[in-house]
Formats: C-alpha cells, structure tokens, sequence
C-alpha cells in the first residue's frame, strides 16, 4: 500500500530537519584539525550573562596534551580570546588530570585520548550576541612534542544546546575547592616544613590511589611533583616536595601555594601557605 503525503508535510519536516541541524550545528565548532590531533569550542545552553562553554580535544592514541602545570616537563596550552565579540571575560577551569613519564626521566602532567575544558563565558552586555574567538597554542606529544596553532571561532546563541550534558560531565571533573582537614573521603589533614622540605599529610583509605600536585602563586614556579612516602602511617599518605625551582628573588616562606589532590573518582583543591622554616 502507498500512501501519499501532501507536498506542504514534506517541506515542513524537511524545514525542521535543516532547523535542528543547524542548531546542532551552532552548538560547536568545526573542528580543527592537525596531524596528531583535533580542537574546538562548543557552547552550552544561553541563559543569562555567565554563561558555559568549553574547548574540545582528542588526541591520537598514544599522544598526550598538557594541564595547566606540565610537571617536570611541557608546554601549557595558552589561548588567545581579544577578538572575541561582546565579551567580559573567560576562565578555564582544568579537569584534572593524569600523571606519565616525559621520555627524560622526569613526569609530566596532562591528558591523553579527549578533554574537554569547561570555560566561564561572561558577555558584555547579557542582551547582545556573544562571539567566542580562540586563538590556541598546545602542544601534543608521543615521543617527540609537536607545537600546534588553532584558531576557532562560535556564537553562543543556543536556548537549549546539545552539548549541556558533556559540559556537566567535564564539570564534574574539576577539583572542587576545599579546606584542610574538611570531611571529605579523603582530604589534605596538615601541611609542615621541614628545612627545605614541604611535607603534606593526606587522609586517605590505604587501598586508595591518590595523586597530589602543586603549584605556586605565579606560573614561573617551577615546583617538582609531590613524592609519596611509602611508610606513610595506616590511614595517611604523606606526600613531599623540596622547594625547589623558585624564580629569582622569591622567597618561599609564606608563599601562596595551590594543592591539587587527586584520587580515582573525585579531586579537590586546597590554597595553602608555606610555613615557616622551622
């Protein structure tokens, strides 16, 4: 049996096709491609003057990109939004990430396979268009580290994006701020000096991995990854760091610190300070 459907049913759902996927469409864009990777920025859901986006990337297999502190060795990823449209401001807010060896002897911090790092987008003027334009430096790594330049450009225009649930879910993989001592799973309980030494008690169950990272208040510290001590009591992991890789002039006594604690379903950040030299 064939049925016959009026021209005009035809021509309005094919109208509705071409409208969702141009919405689709607006909600990211084109990816930009290299050799060894891809990037681009998507937009979450419009609904007021603070708005959430994100900066997309997958990575090849076996290569990796870098967190905002690249560990012993790498280059952080740095972006570019002054020709952007009717936009305040933009604050990256990083995943956390995962530790591997740099191929020198050393470890670095970043991801591998896909990130997606959300971003605040605050406009102007919350009645006008927002125009999101990127210009990204990375780099991507195997065994040799490949520089890469992208420029990506979206309009943050959707009611109701497609990309609300990935933004969320790269959300929730941002360390949360927290407090030591808070009662958490697992929290930071005291951080001492010993000489030139940090030394950072973390309770922590002993069946759990856990990963602390460090960074100081300026990106030219230069700080080592945090060691764990295998003769941590039950209960605790004591990680230390020697205060190491200061830029000239500094002085560590004092010095705003950002910990990172990282475990295999959630992670925190706690903003410290370096104690004095006993």
């Amino acid at each position: 049996m064939i049925v016959s459907v009026p021209h005009h049913i035809v021509a309005a759902c094919a109208a509705g096709l071409l409208l969702a996927s141009a919405a689709h469409a607006e909600d990211a864009s084109p990816w930009q491609t290299d050799s060894h990777s891809q990037i681009r920025l998507v937009a979450g859901s419009r609904t007021g003057p603070v708005m959430l986006g994100g900066i997309a990337i997958q990575l090849q297999p076996g290569w990796h990109t870098y967190w905002r502190n690249p560990g012993d060795s790498g280059v952080p990823p740095r972006f570019d939004f002054s020709k952007s449209d009717n936009l305040d401001s933009v604050t990256i807010l990083w995943p956390a990430p995962v530790k591997f060896d740099d191929g020198a002897g050393g470890e670095s911090l970043g991801y591998e396979k896909h990130v997606l790092l959300p971003m605040r987008v605050v406009a102007k003027d919350p009645g006008k268009p927002v125009v999101v334009r990127a210009a990204i430096s990375y780099a991507v790594c195997e065994k040799i580290c490949i520089p890469v330049e992208a420029n990506a450009e979206l309009a943050f225009t959707s009611v109701a994006s497609t990309e609300d649930g990935a933004l969320m879910a790269a959300l929730d993989t941002v360390p949360k701020p927290a407090n030591i001592g808070d009662n958490n799973p697992f929290t930071v309980r005291d951080v001492k000096r010993d000489g030139k030494n940090v030394l950072v008690d973390v309770t922590a169950p002993d069946s759990k991995a856990v990963q602390l990272y460090v960074e100081g208040p300026t990106p030219d510290w230069a700080l080592p990854i945090p060691k764990l001590d295998k003769h941590s009591a039950p209960g605790m992991k004591r990680f230390s760091f020697e205060l190491d890789g200061l830029p000239s002039g500094a002085t560590a006594d004092g010095a705003a610190l950002k910990l990172t604690l990282v475990g295999t379903d959630r992670s925190y950040e706690y903003n410290v300070t370096v104690p004095p030299a006993p």
